[in-house]
This record gives C-alpha cells, sequence and structure tokens, in this order.
C-alpha cells in the first residue's frame, strides 16, 4: 500500500517540512505552563492566557485539565496542542512540569524534534532542568534556552550563560539579549539588529500580548542610557567569547541559541516563536530497532509516546497518543500493531489539549493523533501499514518508591484490577507482581513519590476503588533474571526482593540500599543486576 491516492509524495515532503513539532522542559515553578500559554496566545491559538492558578479574572491553563493538577498548580500530565503560525504547523507538545514525573517527560521527549529549555532568572539551572537537558542530549533532541522572569529580580545574565556552558557542557549563542537588569527588565536587543531596541507595554494579568514598540539606537540611547550601552556591550562579549550561530552545530547539540523575556507578561514570547519557526529541525527519517531508517516519505508509521483515560469525565475515554513518524495517516484507516501482528481500524482520531479535543480527518510526519478508545495500544507501539516497521522500545526510568496497593473494600476488587491495569498500561507507574503477594497486592513502583498521589486520587475518583499504599523500604532497583531470582530467594534477605515487572514481564531485584546491594555482589558476582535508566547519561 502506497500513500492515500489522493496525496502526492510532493505533498508530504511540503506538510513534513512545514512541521516543528516540539516541547517546553523546565524545573518545577520555572513558568513552563504560563509559556506553554503565552506561545499559543502569540500564535493565536488561544484567545487569552491564564495562570496556573487562574487567579482573579484570569483561567487556569488550558493545558492543565486533571483536577489534581488544578489544585496544586502543577502538570502531571501530557497534552498536545497544533496551532498555525506564519504558514507552519506547530506541534507543541506539553510535558509534566514536576519532577517525580520524569517517566513521563522522557516518553514525551521521544517523540519531538526540538525542545525549549526554560531557565528561571533568579534559579538558574535547577536539577530537573539538567536532568531534562541530559534526556535531550541523549536523544539527540536540539534545545533552545529561554531565560524566563526577567521582569523579576534576578542573577546576571552573562553569569546565567557561563552556568549553561560550564554545567552543561553546551555553547550559549544569544539571540537577544535584555536591556536593563533581571527585575528592571526595559526592552530587547536582537544580535541580528542592534541598531533599534524592543519595548514592550504590560498588558494586566498578562492575558493579552504585550504591545511592542520599536526605537532606534538613538532613541533607546537617549531614553535608557547607560542600560542601553550596558546592554550592547554584554551581548557584544557574550558573541565574541563563542562560535557564532551555526545550524548544524545547533542541530548536534552543540550550541543552543538564547532568549530573554517574561513569559507571564508576554514579553519576548514572540521571537522565541519565530525562532521555534526559523530553527527548529523539521521532521527527518527516524530509526528502526533493527536498523536503517524509516523516511517521512515511507508508509505511514507512528510510535505511541503516551496514554492517558478520562480526559472526559462523561466519556470516560482511553485516548493514545501517536506521533506520525511517515507517511499519512487519514482517520478511519486500518493500521497494524506491531508487537501483534494485528491491524485496527482507527475511526475515532482527535488533537486534544486539555480538555479541548479536536477531529483529525489527515495528519502528515510531525502531527500528534490522539486515537480514541483503542484499547490494545501501549506505550511504546509501533503502528504501521504496509512493510513492518518497529522503533526502538522506550527504556523505563529506574524506580526509586515501593508502595504495596490494597483496596479498602474488598467488595470492589475487580473496579481495583481494572484501575491498577489501567494505570499500569497509560504508564503512571510501573506494577510489580509476585506469586507470594498475588494480584489483589500489587506493589506499586515510582520514580518520584507525587506519583502515589495520583494513584491514590484516580482509583477513587475514576475507578470507585479507595486503596491504601503501604510503603516499602525498598530504594533500589535493578534488572535480574531466573538465576537471580533464585538465589536472593535462597539468601533469605529482609533488604530484598524480586518482583515481575506486569508492562513486560522483566524480573526487577528490589533492595533497600546500595549497601545491600553491594553486599549482594561481592558474595554473587556473577549474578546479572543491571541498572536501569535513572538519567539519561
Amino acid at each position: 500500500m502506497s500513500q492515500p491516492q489522493s496525496i502526492t509524495t510532493a505533498q508530504v515532503i511540503d506538510e513534513a517540512g512545514r512541521r516543528r513539532t516540539f516541547a517546553v522542559i523546565s524545573h518545577p515553578d520555572a513558568g513552563k505552563s504560563t509559556l506553554t500559554e503565552a506561545l499559543a496566545l502569540h500564535a493565536r491559538a488561544i484567545n487569552s492566557a491564564g495562570a496556573v492558578h487562574g487567579k482573579g479574572d484570569r483561567r487556569g491553563v488550558t493545558s492543565d485539565w486533571m483536577e489534581l493538577e488544578r489544585e496544586r498548580g502543577i502538570s502531571v500530565t501530557s497534552a498536545a496542542l497544533q496551532f498555525g503560525y506564519r504558514g507552519q504547523v506547530m506541534n507543541l507538545v506539553d510535558t509534566p512540569g514536576h519532577a517525580d514525573f520524569s517517566e513521563d517527560t522522557y516518553r514525551v521527549l521521544s517523540a519531538v524534534d526540538c525542545a525549549i529549555m526554560l531557565v528561571d532568572a533568579a534559579k538558574g539551572l535547577e536539577e530537573q532542568t539538567r536532568k531534562l537537558f541530559a534526556v535531550c542530549r541523549h536523544r539527540g533532541v536540539p534545545v533552545i534556552t529561554f531565560i524566563n522572569k526577567w521582569d523579576r529580580r534576578g542573577r546576571e545574565s552573562l553569569a546565567l550563560l557561563d552556568d549553561i556552558e560550564n554545567v552543561l557542557g553546551i555553547t550559549p549563542v544569544p539571540q537577544v539579549w535584555p536591556v536593563g537588569p533581571a527585575g528592571n527588565f526595559r526592552g530587547i536587543v536582537q544580535a541580528s539588529d542592534t541598531d533599534r531596541m524592543l519595548r514592550y507595554t504590560k498588558v494586566p494579568s498578562g492575558t493579552h500580548i504585550a504591545q511592542e514598540e520599536t526605537l532606534s539606537a538613538a532613541e533607546a540611547a537617549e531614553q535608557e542610557g547607560e542600560l542601553w550601552e550596558t546592554a550592547l556591550e554584554e551581548l557584544e562579549l557574550a558573541l565574541s567569547s563563542g562560535p557564532g550561530y551555526e545550524q548544524d552545530a545547533f542541530q548536534e547539540g552543540k550550541i543552543t541559541p538564547v532568549f530573554f523575556g517574561a513569559a507571564l507578561t508576554n514579553i519576548g514570547v514572540k521571537l522565541l516563536l519565530d525562532a521555534v519557526v526559523d530553527l527548529a529541525p523539521a521532521p527527518g527519517a527516524r530509526p528502526l530497532a533493527d536498523g536503517g531508517a524509516r523516511e517521512v516519505t515511507d508508509e505511514f508509521s507512528g510510535v505511541v509516546f503516551k496514554i492517558q483515560a478520562n480526559m472526559d469525565p462523561a466519556h470516560r475515554d482511553r485516548i493514545a497518543f501517536v506521533r506520525v513518524c511517515s507517511g499519512v495517516f487519514e482517520r478511519g484507516m486500518n493500521v497494524t500493531r506491531a508487537a501483534s501482528g494485528r491491524s485496527f481500524a482507527t475511526k475515532y482520531a482527535s488533537t486534544v489539549f486539555g480538555a479541548e479535543r479536536t477531529v483529525v480527518d489527515t495528519a502528515f510526519p510531525g502531527d500528534v493523533v490522539g486515537l480514541i478508545n483503542a484499547s490494545a495500544l501501549r506505550v511504546g507501539d509501533t503502528l504501521y501499514t504496509g512493510r513492518k516497521v518497529t522503533f526502538p522500545p522506550l527504556p523505563a526510568f529506574a524506580p526509586e518508591y515501593f508502595a504495596v496497593a490494597r483496596p479498602k473494600d474488598i467488595s470492589r476488587s475487580k473496579q481495583f484490577r481494572r484501575g491498577v491495569s489501567q494505570l499500569d498500561e497509560e504508564g503512571v507507574v510501573q506494577v510489580l507482581v509476585s506469586d507470594r503477594r498475588g494480584d489483589q497486592a500489587p506493589v506499586m513502583a515510582a520514580v518520584g513519590p507525587m506519583q502515589f498521589d495520583v494513584v491514590l486520587h484516580r482509583m477513587e475518583h475514576e475507578f470507585s476503588s479507595p486503596i491504601t499504599l503501604d510503603r516499602l523500604s525498598y530504594r533500589l532497583a535493578r534488572v535480574t533474571d531466573a538465576e537471580g531470582q533464585a538465589e536472593l530467594a535462597k539468601a533469605r534477605l529482609t533488604d530484598a526482593e524480586v518482583l515481575t515487572r506486569r508492562s513486560d514481564e522483566a524480573l526487577l531485584a528490589l533492595f533497600a540500599d546500595k549497601w545491600h546491594l553491594n553486599a549482594f555482589q561481592r558474595a554473587k558476582p556473577d549474578i546479572r543486576l543491571d541498572p536501569l535508566i535513572a538519567t539519561a547519561d
């Protein structure tokens, strides 16, 4: 089967070339959800932006839909927003902002071609930012840097660039520079045009685009005086100390273009959005599990990077988010799931952002499609038409928190099992089982403890089966085999146990700490105990 007859290969190439698929990564509270809304606002995808907590007359952010997210002002789930800008099709894939949901963020980064790294001007490079940058480097995702909150007191601009270079090992190349120090944000000068300054007038509450005014260099010097001269000197210093901007170096992860602004008041956001259009790569060939690559002009293929249930409480549906990797997706087409070899019809397909959804009839490489009620799909699945292809699996992060789940009401065992199975398939937590514990007492394994809060909330409110979670003392997990399982059983250790990960039948040996792990390894040096991915390095 070739492309749909109505769509030529030349059209596929053109449509793929117009796509920019990207994500925003940051430490919690750096302003990720606010920037997401500001980008959509500048592209006229929404009418007004909302703060995370929705104070006063501001709405809660469109991308945060779950009740738990609204209560805590954090992003837990992922969403995808498609909008047009400058003749391009922008696919903005939202990511969880909290460090406890790193595993979900890793999956999202497998579906994008570029990332915006958001840095708090006052706090600089925080731990989660460093981890997520490492994931981008591991996956070969180029990074654009946006230094946010310049309208508040913060660190010096040159010191922030030094941190990026010294801590992350990537050369920052400023594309814009702030006029005035953090907390006294007077305007912006572009590296490509230092003969003018852009000045902004804030809109109350930041609900609409800030008004932009252009000043000549003479006017800027007259009105801003020393602040203008200092900005030009700092920009020249920053540019003279590096190699300058080169597109190949950016796509190879050697440099990161840097922007300054304030997402809450929509200042500098348009320049950032323009940079995504001008600098971010379009979708290209995607490597296959057995070598080779799937070209964008090949027949349809896609990868499932996220599964989310009950995004619409009224319908209790289940959505599998698919990144289109090649060819053309048409709603209603039959596609094959590589893992099972079975085909199914894609009758219900939508783009989804928060609680809002739009029916998708056709999608091209780089687009994200939500397949509704595709119950057979799992995270990491490859979908295709024609010749069979399989993309590399999405690796799991190493869990560090473990708890035994039990239903509070044993009469609701059916709901309990369904809920646990659903959360496992979505990747909300890793579910571990053993013959000794049985199906009524699975072990929930999480990267961060807040994942347990999501499990408790959803089990009660979505599956009508409130549960208890009894924490276990384990903090380390290693992949082992049947021999390792037998040796650990013989050792009868009180601080170690082997459980089976339900999603892939992998055997995980759990230990209380490194001391117990090292002691067992010294006693049994030939036993397999492979680390899981904890960070990308």
